[in-house]
């Protein structure tokens, strides 16, 4: 089909600079524990909110020191500009608890790099905040996410463009979830686009830019 064609002609360009930034997460999943705990409470914010908003959120309590010590109304003051500050801050101080190790925190040890699926399944039922999207996020964005999508708008508004769905969920149960993933997995093997890199691929059209 003419579209698809399109479709690899844009892949094409934007290869390189795809590859090269899945590499750089690839690295994190071997980084600290405080910086893969980092862009796990990044992909906590970004839910109906700017990613870059979130980020420059994340990199503001990092540097003041309130990701990891901060109290709930000390962190839910930095969120600005990310919708839903009051929550997020809860779902960022609840995260937090959940891989303390005493004055540690330790998030490596509930990651199966041997079988990050079951990981994602562990996330979705036990930090609040994460669903499937933002789980798979956070897996993507350390290196773990191969095999897994990302459905945010920008995704699913390329995956109706493209035909691989219909329409557009108004919400997304599990099954509904794992439907579309199957069916985006499908189509990135016809088009001979692998997963990782057709989810930056839609999201740099829509955007114009590759971010994470």
């Amino acid at each position: 089909m003419k579209i698809i064609k399109e479709l690899i002609s844009e892949y094409g360009k934007r290869k390189s600079l795809i590859k090269k930034r899945l590499d750089e997460f690839k690295r994190l999943h071997k980084a600290k524990d405080e910086d893969i705990f980092q862009e796990l409470c990044f992909c906590i914010l970004t839910p109906q909110s700017k990613a870059t908003v979130c980020d420059k959120a994340i990199r503001s309590l990092k540097s003041s020191g309130l990701l990891l010590k901060g109290s709930m109304r000390a962190v839910r003051n930095k969120l600005r500009g990310v919708r839903f500050p009051n929550n997020k801050a809860a779902y960022l101080i609840r995260a937090r608890k959940s891989f303390q190790n005493g004055r540690k925190i330790d998030v490596k040890n509930r990651i199966d790099t041997n079988d990050t699926f079951s990981t994602r399944e562990w996330l979705v039922e036990n930090i609040k905040g994460l669903g499937y999207k933002e789980a798979s996020h956070f897996l993507r964005n350390i290196g773990l996410g191969k095999g897994m999508a990302i459905l945010d708008t920008h995704i699913l508004k390329n995956l109706k463009r493209y035909g691989v769905i219909n329409d557009i969920p108004k919400t997304l149960t599990k099954k509904a979830y794992i439907d579309i993933e199957n069916r985006m997995t499908a189509f990135s093997e016809k088009a001979g686009i692998p997963m990782d890199e057709m989810d930056l691929l839609f999201w740099s059209k829509e955007t114009g830019f590759i971010f994470k």
